[in-house]
């Protein structure tokens, strides 16, 4: 049987074309097995290309590109990779596979040229794991497309028989493979993988999804490595289209006071609006969220005020009120005019090929309008971020607004759930978590609480609390009026995610430290290798008596080591600077 390897250092790729003409796919790491032998192929409208397929060719070409983004792990970003197209016949039909291998993973995808529109009914992609490897999946409500669930830690012997969402990890042995798509637009649907027990398969919404030809799928990713490579890996966006933004400087990431989880009713009342504004200037934020209940008749007396204050507007809106493209033009070009600066779309809910439609429609129109725009109630990014990038967030997660205190209530997140998301949600792109909700019915520590400021990347990061909570915690404020949101360079010092995480960023020379822990109080070591040369400035937020912070500071060097005691479910952070 015809095999190719595909090898691009420790990465290999195998593709193997078996007697019957269909096409199996494997990955190894250094050697090391990572996916078994599993299933390619399309069954289309016009031909079965899963089946009776016969080589036609393959070309090689290098890829060495390098881009930048608003937001992520990194701005600056440098891709080399090998891509391989392999060419397929069935009669006059063709499959082509492009696979894709770098220091970081492995991709691939199909392309289906055709005489005329392309309608895919199933795709057999697929993953087979070793039933022994650790599993971290989110299950995936289908009706809703829900991606706020707890995701399942187990392996994949004991997981449910059901659907999961991207992404998906994995780990056996020191060897982690995060399993997830990229470059996904409205040629194609979102998709989510299922399990019967044998194999992951990519699962797609809806009977087909129709494409003009040639029809090109999105890129099925792994992300292989260390956990210290899958938390860094810039793989999502790095396989995504590039940038079609020519000039983005417009585009500012920042912190956001958002008043709805603290006092929903104040998000209909211009004068306490108008007082949030005034709070985002006193402690330094750039932006205010007016969420779901702002009314037309104030919107833009309150946006002129929040200008004169230097303040930037984002205002709410439901998907469906912008879901033409006369109601693009109208509504927002008026919110452009009245001053507002991004909007945040919600209840998008949804992977169908129809609304990936939509959201190809709304990115071209936010841009071509120079609004930023956040996205809630729906999808992941899938490497939006590289070619849109007046896009900060979206949600996807299960975050703070279900955690609102509420007398009685019993917390809802065990401390995992914070781990996992650091090796899993917010590597595939930006996460609007909304953290630091100290007022949170939660099982964490203030001082995790705190942390999850720098553990967790949005380039628009609403802080949610009230106004009265955060001016009672000064400790707390003097990390939040100055943490950024913008990062050069994200470095995972140690973790598990089922345990803890030791997490560094860079912004420009300083560097941020967030740590986070499940479990017993103890001291987390934290080794300061990624400091250059010299004598520099820490000051950690640690965990104190009552639930509350304390701040301390000192000198450290580079190469010397940070031991931090945290309380139960505690954690810290350490701002770093020259």
């Amino acid at each position: 049987m015809p095999s190719w390897k595909l090898t691009y250092g420790a990465q290999e790729a195998v593709v193997e074309l078996t007697e019957a003409g269909e096409l199996r796919f494997e990955a190894r790491h250094a050697g090391q097995p990572v996916i078994a032998p599993s299933p390619l192929g399309l069954r289309t409208a016009h031909a079965d290309l899963a089946t009776g397929l016969a080589f036609e060719t393959i070309t090689e070409r290098a890829v060495d590109e390098t881009y930048r983004t608003m937001i992520g792990k990194r701005r600056d970003h440098h891709h080399r990779a090998t891509e391989w197209s392999l060419s397929f016949t069935k009669g006059d039909d063709r499959l082509e596979l492009q696979v894709q291998v770098s220091a970081q993973g492995i991709g691939y995808r199909y392309r289906v040229p055709w005489t005329g529109p392309v309608t895919v009914c199933e795709e057999l992609s697929g993953y087979r794991i070793a039933p022994e490897a650790r599993a971290v999946l989110l299950p995936y409500d289908n009706g809703r497309c829900d991606y706020e669930e707890i995701q399942h830690q187990t392996t994949v012997a004991a997981a449910d028989r059901i659907r999961y969402g991207y992404p998906a990890l994995f780990g056996l042995d020191g060897l982690w493979v995060m399993i997830t798509e990229s470059g996904l637009d409205g040629g194609y649907a979102g998709s989510r993988l299922s399990y019967d027990g044998e194999r992951f398969a990519v699962d797609l919404p809806g009977p087909y999804v129709t494409s003009a030809s040639p029809l090109t799928t999105p890129w099925r990713t792994m992300i292989i490595g260390g956990l210290d490579a899958i938390v860094a890996s810039d793989l999502v966006t790095s396989l995504a289209p590039a940038s079609r933004i020519a000039d983005p400087s417009w585009v500012v990431p920042g912190v956001a006071a958002w008043s709805w989880w603290s006092d929903g009713p104040s998000c209909r009342d211009p004068e306490a609006q108008r007082a949030w504004i005034d709070f985002a200037v006193s402690v330094g934020w750039p932006y205010v969220l007016l969420d779901s209940g702002w009314h037309r008749d104030w919107a833009p007396e309150v946006i002129a005020y929040a200008r004169e204050r230097g303040i930037g507007v984002f205002l709410w809106s439901h998907w469906q009120h912008l879901d033409t493209e006369l109601e693009h033009r109208e509504k927002l070009e008026l919110w452009k005019d009245w001053g507002a600066v991004g909007v945040k779309i919600d209840f998008t809910e949804s992977d169908g090929q129809e609304r990936i439609r939509w959201f190809d429609e709304i990115l071209a129109a936010t841009a071509r309008t120079g609004l930023m725009v956040v996205f809630h109630g729906g999808t992941i990014p899938r490497g939006t971020e590289r070619t849109w990038p007046q896009f900060l967030s979206a949600e996807a997660v299960k975050g703070a607004e279900w955690i609102k205190p509420k007398p009685g209530k019993e917390p809802l997140y065990p401390p995992t759930h914070y781990l996992a998301l650091a090796f899993t949600r917010n590597v595939q792109g930006p996460m609007d978590f909304t953290p630091c909700t100290f007022s949170a019915v939660r099982t964490i520590s203030t001082g995790f609480e705190l942390a999850l400021s720098v553990i967790f990347e949005s380039g628009l990061q609403h802080f949610a609390d009230s106004m009265d909570v955060y001016r009672s915690m000064p400790e707390a404020m003097r990390l939040l009026s100055r943490v950024p949101v913008v990062w050069d360079e994200t470095r995972l010092l140690s973790g598990d995610p089922a345990d803890h995480v030791v997490l560094a960023r860079r912004h420009g020379d300083d560097w941020y430290v967030g740590a986070g822990s499940s479990g017993p109080a103890r001291t987390l070591s934290v080794p300061l290798d990624f400091l250059d040369h010299g004598v520099w400035a820490a000051e950690a937020y640690l965990d104190a008596d009552g639930d509350r912070i304390v701040v301390q500071t000192s000198e450290v060097e580079a190469g010397a080591t940070l031991e931090l005691p945290v309380a139960t479910n505690g954690g810290c952070t350490v701002r770093i600077t020259r």
